[in-house]
């Protein structure tokens, strides 16, 4: 099993995957491609998506059953101790810039 999820990617791409794969919902293809047509598949995901985010999760023969990958996403999968795991990274905190009137501002850790 195969699932491709695309965000703000051109139609074109859509389009493509449409030729091999389910399209489920807006940017969610699911189907049952064979390995060399699923690598075939992302190389064409990651060479036209332009701007936009994309996803791609299949079986695989591993603890988990599965295996993801992904194309200009802030989560990024990591490996911990054998078990593919999605790294977000934090946001980044921002203290609001301080007022004239508010006086020094305190060290805050």
């Amino acid at each position: 099993m195969t699932v491709i999820v695309l965000t703000n990617c051109p139609v074109a791409l859509r389009g493509l995957l449409t030729r091999w794969l389910l399209e489920i919902s807006p940017g969610v293809f699911l189907g049952a491609p064979s390995t060399r047509i699923r690598e075939s598949l992302w190389k064409e995901v990651r060479q036209y998506a332009g701007q936009g985010r994309a996803l791609l999760a299949y079986q695989t023969n591993n603890e988990q059953g599965y295996t993801f990958e992904t194309h200009d996403h802030s989560w990024h999968p990591t490996d911990h101790e054998g078990l593919t795991l999605i790294h977000r990274p934090s946001p980044k905190t921002q203290r609001p810039a301080p007022r004239a009137s508010d006086g020094p501002t305190p060290d805050v850790p």
